[in-house]
């Protein structure tokens, strides 16, 4: 994941997911919430939507990757860097925060949460 259009590729690829914005920037929305955005305080970052429990282990396990600021702390997103390792581990997140979004037809149709 080397920038913003390609959190924007695997995003594109999961159910009624459409480029928006948010806060005048870019940014991945589904059933008109936010799932990533371009809103992060560093361009080579973007905003990801996750639980509160797994945004604890994000900034724990890979912090060259996740990490917040004062701003973020408290909420239900983490900031991402582009250029690490971790492509499978944010798509795998990003597919999260849609099925977290979902209606219950569109996960049952999906199955259970990745």
């Amino acid at each position: 994941m080397n920038g913003w259009r390609d959190i924007v590729a695997i995003g594109l690829a999961l159910p009624g997911v459409e480029e928006g914005s948010s806060y005048g920037r870019p940014a991945l929305r589904f059933r008109g919430r936010t799932l990533a955005g371009t809103t992060a305080p560093d361009p080579g970052s973007f905003v990801l939507h996750v639980t509160t429990a797994e945004k604890d282990v994000l900034l724990a396990t890979d912090p060259a990757t996740f990490w917040q600021t004062d701003h973020y702390r408290d909420g239900s997103a983490v900031l991402v860097r582009y250029g690490t390792d971790a492509g499978d581990r944010i798509a795998l997140l990003l597919e999260r925060a849609w099925w977290d979004r979902a209606t219950l037809a569109q996960r049952r149709a999906r199955g259970e949460r990745p």
